[in-house]
């Protein structure tokens, strides 16, 4: 087995044969090209995600330039802005990317099950020969035509084997096929695999139930959240186009963007009232022919009020790219709104402004350091958010 290791926003050379090579650019996971002075030696670049993943013989590792505990915060606050601010669970700040996840997993998922596997009703529908709970008349007459037994009925059964325990099953399954898990986490999440064993193996593929925050089942919050993350970032056959790759990758421009999304919503409407529309669908043009979706578009009084788009990319070394700018001009120019929003992950560039000539749109560049505690990168999205309100009450 060949490692290949990458930091996010870096580069590295490996050497690789042909097929290994075409195989791990044909995977969507990262970049590969041959050296054109060396045709052994493949130079092989990340393409936004973040973790770890097996592509034939080769082991990719993309490192991520945030803090661990960063980045669990941004995915989990995105998941649950109510409920979720830091549920690291004490990770050790030296762990990898995927035993950090994996351990925050089986924390969570043994504190949810401390007081025994949670219980609840599900209504199942079968052909018996014994009458249990409703009997399906229509289903009855259409599948037997007349005949007494067997009986098609309805009933609802007491059991272990509902959605929460399925969806804690099927992520605990799903880490277990991450590559170099650690022995620690592997044995704790083959324990708690055991432990569900009354509920239904998920099968590979399906969709998993729904599931709903109420009062009983309060304590499997925070591991539900952290499963739905787990089962969002694992693959176990993810196949972009004939490439099998399994493994385990956080997409980070998403996970930005949604965390931006939602933290920017959850403070405008607190604050300001309004309804914020996330990808709020609008036109560029009057035919109509063209489309756009802001990452977000806040509304008062029915009309657009603010508008803002967030961005998890490299800057060029002198700020930052000038088509995001004519981007958010166009926003601004087919919503009427005298001034964007661009929330960037800070890099190399501070924020800015800049109005534009013979409009005078202003797009406010803002720069969000995620590698700030997490308050403080929440006490920087309220004074954007205040920045936002405050242009809408001076237009």
């Amino acid at each position: 087995m060949i490692r290949v290791e990458v930091a996010e926003t870096g580069q590295t050379q490996c050497v690789l044969t042909p097929e290994q090579g075409r195989l791990l650019a044909a995977s969507g996971i990262v970049t590969a090209v041959p050296s054109p002075y060396d045709a052994t030696v493949w130079d092989i670049s990340p393409r936004g995600g973040v973790g770890v993943a097996r592509i034939g013989d080769v082991e990719v590792w993309v490192t991520p330039k945030l803090a661990i505990d960063r980045l669990l915060f941004l995915v989990g606050y995105a998941k649950n802005p109510k409920g979720w601010r830091e549920e690291t669970v004490g990770l050790d700040p030296q762990k990898d990317l995927v035993p950090a996840v994996a351990q925050a997993l089986w924390r969570q998922a043994e504190n949810a099950l401390r007081q025994g596997l949670l219980q609840g009703y599900r209504t199942s529908e079968e052909s018996s020969y014994v009458l249990r709970g409703r009997l399906r008349e229509t289903d009855q007459i259409r599948r037997h035509h007349g005949r007494v037994i067997p009986m098609e009925i309805r009933h609802d059964d007491f059991t272990v084997d509902i959605a929460e325990n399925q969806i804690l099953l099927a992520a605990v399954s799903r880490m277990l096929t991450v590559p170099r898990l650690d022995a620690e986490s592997r044995r704790r999440l083959t324990a708690l695999r055991a432990r569900l064993a009354d509920v239904t193996t998920p099968v590979r593929g399906a969709v998993l139930p729904a599931w709903r925050p109420n009062r009983l089942n309060q304590r499997y919050h925070t591991a539900l959240r952290l499963s739905e993350v787990v089962l969002q970032a694992t693959s176990p056959e993810h196949s972009p186009g004939s490439v099998p790759a399994n493994g385990f990758l956080f997409d980070l421009p998403k996970i930005f963007e949604d965390f931006v999304t939602v933290a920017v919503s959850e403070e405008l409407t607190a604050r300001y009232g309004g309804a914020a529309h996330p990808q709020y669908p609008c036109h560029l043009d009057e035919a109509l022919a063209v489309r756009m979706k802001p990452d977000l578009v806040w509304m008062r009084g029915g009309e657009p009020a603010a508008v803002v788009d967030a961005k998890y990319k490299r800057e060029k070394q002198a700020g930052y790219p000038d088509a995001d700018l004519y981007q958010m001009l166009a926003y601004c120019t087919a919503l009427r709104l005298p001034r964007g929003h661009l929330v960037y992950a800070k890099g190399n560039a501070d924020a800015a402004r800049h109005v534009v000539r013979h409009t005078g749109v202003e797009i406010v560049c803002h720069a969000l350091d995620l590698t700030r505690p997490s308050d403080a990168i929440l006490s920087h999205m309220r004074h954007i958010v205040t920045d936002m309100a405050g242009s809408q009450r001076a237009a």
